[in-house]
């Protein structure tokens, strides 16, 4: 294939290489393999149950640590909200006030979404705002009839000209209500991090943002700096990177062709959530906190929440410090064979990793580098919430194509879901994934890991999106908690439904742990 001067010198300047762009295109026509899923992970085979003494042990243990230790809270909040308001757009697009009433509209289109915003309409944190907005715009607004205000209501968080909250981050929209003011998800993040990401009385927390938002962002931050400080008595570090352009991948037609823009550039796309991994890898904290912008709760709630990342966060710094003494120990050289049996059953138990049945027919010292192998490796501790119908990915045993079986978080997406047996593990799942992590990432010697090493490239998505009324292929990167971690160690551990809250449709912030 063969790309023009113009296009060559595109390539290069986001990053990339023409070989890259290539094997993109390459992709998109070999395509990429499912899933092949061998059990779903529950309680006691890949989950770990912790009890009341324990998470008390945990808790207490990353307690006793975290101010020797550089803490980081990562939150990946890039992109606008506009899907948290696809059901209101839908309204607007086809309600028609002369031919039907708002009931007519929602019982002929089960528009379940508009009832139940309708009913709580007065319970969401922007309620206030809007109507003041709204009576701005349209002065007679008392007097519209009630169907009309639900319109004029839903134009004015809409629409350009007025609040245009599809346009605004999800991070910095009207969240939650409190007596005297409006919080954002954003500033519940601050609150939360001082209650369980701190060291030495500063948190640092990390916000992977589009860079448009830049300067909003800044401006939130300065407007509720101070009063965040003082009330958490806690100095907050706010750093923002934005998704690196040489993650973009190519889009190409449905015949596998690159798509040209009008001025005959090529046509490329951000690749997922799975792109930033690469600004995941710029630090080098001893631990980090993952957990999604909309994923928050008001106060009353937080304690419980900050409750179980600091029991995360107790399991992954006294599995860390098992495996850094054992690959210490496997370093000297002279270890007996007690000790690799032991150490051994240590990745087996603790870390989740199947271990070779040839290991016991490895010379002495293969063994040692076959262990070396396998623990010297990032971590991630993840909470497994109980499935409750909420949509998303979940935790299995994954079989690759060598046949190793290993603990993985899927998304439905991946698996074949033509085939019965696949389908069957899939739908009899007992938990799924809440995006709520914990990581290690540094080795036994203080070094930081090169997470890229770690990724399972077979694990992209090829997903169809549009392009000026056209469908286009699109390529995204394997997801950050998904093949991006692939190759970490991994521990998942049960956590209650409170720690996952997330908005991913505006009704969600009608749940309890939205509401005062």
């Amino acid at each position: 294939m063969n790309f023009t001067k113009a296009q060559i010198k595109q390539i290069e300047n986001k990053g990339l290489t023409v070989d890259k762009v290539l094997k993109q295109i390459e992709t998109f026509k070999s395509g990429l393999p499912l899933i092949n899923l061998e059990s779903a992970a529950i309680l006691g085979h890949g989950i770990l149950s912790v009890s009341k003494d324990e998470n008390k042990e945990y808790s207490a243990f990353y307690d006793k640590q975290k101010e020797e230790l550089d803490v980081l809270k990562f939150v990946p909040a890039s992109g606008a909200a506009t899907r948290m308001f696809k059901f209101l757009f839908e309204f607007l697009d086809m309600y028609d006030h002369e031919k039907e009433t708002v009931n007519g509209y929602i019982n002929k289109h089960k528009a379940n979404d508009l009832l139940v915003f309708g009913v709580g309409l007065e319970k969401f944190p922007f309620y206030n705002d809007v109507i003041k907005e709204s009576k701005k715009h349209v002065p007679n607004f008392d007097s519209l009839s009630a169907d009309l205000k639900v319109v004029e209501f839903v134009k004015t968080m809409l629409n350009e000209d007025r609040l245009n909250y599809s346009f605004s981050p999800k991070g910095l929209l009207p969240f939650h209500k409190y007596k005297d003011h409006i919080a954002t998800a954003f500033e519940e993040h601050l609150f939360e991090a001082a209650l369980y990401a701190t060291s030495n009385n500063i948190a640092a927390i990390h916000f992977t943002i589009s860079e448009i938002y830049k300067d909003i962002f800044d401006e939130e931050f300065n407007r509720i700096q101070s009063i965040v400080e003082q009330k958490t008595n806690t100095k907050f570090k706010i750093s923002y990177s934005y998704q690196k352009e040489e993650t973009d991948t190519i889009a190409v037609s449905a015949k596998n062709e690159p798509i040209e823009d009008v001025d005959s550039s090529l046509h490329f796309r951000p690749s997922g959530h799975g792109a930033l991994l690469a600004n995941l890898n710029d630090f080098d904290a001893d631990i980090i906190f993952i957990k999604n912008i909309d994923n928050v709760v008001v106060y009353k709630y937080e304690n419980e929440v900050a409750k179980h990342k600091k029991v995360l966060a107790g399991i992954l710094l006294k599995k860390q410090n098992k495996a850094f003494k054992y690959l210490k120990e496997l370093e000297a050289d002279k270890v007996c064979e007690d000790k690799l049996i032991e150490i051994a059953r240590f990745l087996r138990k603790k870390l989740n990793v199947i271990i070779s049945h040839e290991f016991e027919k490895y010379s002495p010292k293969y063994q040692i580098e076959y262990l070396k192998n396998k623990l010297n490796r990032p971590i991630r501790v993840c909470g497994m919430v109980r499935n409750e119908g909420e949509p998303g990915g979940g935790p299995f045993w994954v079989k690759d194509e060598s046949g190793t079986v290993s603990l993985q978080i899927v998304e439905s997406a991946q698996v074949d879901k033509k085939n019965k047996h696949q389908k069957s593990i899939l739908k009899n799942a007992t938990h799924f994934n809440p995006v709520d992590l914990v990581c290690g990432i540094k080795n036994y010697k203080g070094e930081k890991f090169d997470l890229s090493k770690y990724v399972d490239q077979k694990t992209a998505f090829i997903t169809m999106k549009t392009k000026t009324g056209k469908d286009i292929k699109a390529l995204e990167s394997p997801g950050l908690w998904n093949g991006g971690m692939a190759n970490w160690n991994t521990i998942f551990v049960e956590t209650p439904i409170v720690t996952f809250n997330p908005v991913k449709t505006v009704t969600d912030l009608l749940k309890a742990t939205h509401q005062l």
